[in-house]
């Protein structure tokens, strides 16, 4: 008896070990994906993060990828997109942000047989039915949302150096646009909640200044803000310069901010208590492993919040070492009250 429940114990080993090779195999040398990047890589946050979830989906599903870096000059952004659309090999084209959903929905009207997959701005699935194109956002309100409570509770915290506890906080963020206001307001929502008496709000006018992000968040200290939350990309850097400058803090976004600087910078990583991740290394892994087996569901858009680990808020040994216990317990008790419904969070949109 013992030997023939050894058997069917492989057996089972082998079926499920064979449905696994079945994916990775259906994508090796098959699936072609290219990434057209609106921007350039080593912004160390929102195009990293995408890169580096495709660049996994590589190593792990054996795709074939391709990214393309269409520059710094918006204007080249549409052709750059039409160009890779019409010219390269590919089976799924990626790319992301507000800036480039119109010019998504223009190039996947021209090539209905393609795929395509558009993060953090959905296309207008009202205007046409869009059916080869899939859409992931993020409920960046909510994360943003939980960093305001945690920066807020921190700003008042003596453990943190140089913290004067005059419930002041500052942002960033690249420009005065509803996909950023929806982390401001959100983050402002979120410090006022737990006593915060004032949030100063800068715009940068664009992603990939370090030179105005340090100005603006430089002013920003010298006013009295302990804080200060970047959204703003490349421009971010400089936020993080000032924040080493002013023996201060700073709050990355999109990714584990201080985790990507660490081994490169750790003056500045430092100066980073947390970030508001949006997870879109994970959603893109995620497409691409569910397109592979037949399940990413196209023509259509999927938003992902905390509970689904699209958003969240940077939780590592640096976190950890820098934040007293009542305070992460805080954090967590406020996280679980936004997965229930208990709050009611503002949005840009």
């Amino acid at each position: 008896m013992k030997k023939i429940f050894i058997a069917i114990f492989l057996m089972l080993l082998f079926i499920v070990s064979c449905e696994k090779k079945e994916i990775v195999d259906e994508g090796n040398g098959k699936l072609k994906v290219v990434y057209v990047v609106n921007g350039v890589l080593g912004d160390q946050s929102f195009i990293d993060s995408a890169a580096r979830g495709l660049r996994q989906a590589e190593v792990d599903f054996g795709i074939n990828l391709k990214i393309i870096e269409s520059g710094l000059d918006v204007s080249k952004w549409k052709s750059s997109l039409e160009d890779a659309a019409a010219n390269e090999d590919y089976d799924i084209l990626v790319a992301g942000s507000s800036s480039m959903q119109e010019y998504m929905e223009i190039v996947a009207s021209k090539y209905p047989d393609k795929k395509f997959i558009i993060y953090d701005s959905p296309v207008d699935y009202t205007k046409q039915k869009y059916d080869n194109v899939y859409s992931v956002a993020y409920k960046q309100n909510e994360g943003s949302y939980i960093l305001g409570v945690y920066a807020g509770l921190m700003t008042t915290n003596t453990a943190l150096s140089g913290i004067n506890a005059d419930k002041k906080l500052g942002v960033i963020g690249a420009q005065d646009i509803p996909s950023i206001n929806d982390f401001i307001y959100a983050f402002k929502q979120g410090a006022e909640s737990v006593g915060v008496e004032e949030v100063l709000i800068q715009y940068a006018g664009g992603w990939n200044d370090p030179a105005k992000g340090k100005e603006l968040a430089l002013a920003l200290y010298r006013q009295g803000v302990d804080i200060v939350f970047q959204v703003s990309g490349g421009t971010g850097s400089g936020v993080f310069q000032a924040a080493f400058e002013s023996e201060l803090y700073a709050l990355g976004v999109d990714s584990d901010q201080h985790l990507i600087l660490v081994e490169t910078n750790p003056n500045h990583a430092n100066t980073i208590i947390s970030s508001m991740m949006k997870n879109v290394d994970n959603s893109l892994y995620r497409a691409i492993e569910k397109h592979l087996e037949g399940t990413l569901t196209y023509g259509q858009a999927e938003v992902l919040g905390i509970s689904e680990n699209g958003v969240g808020i940077a939780q590592n040994e640096y976190y950890n070492k820098v934040t007293p216990d009542s305070i992460k317990e805080s954090v967590a008790k406020h996280a679980e009250n936004v997965v229930n419904g208990d709050v009611e969070i503002v949005t840009a949109f």
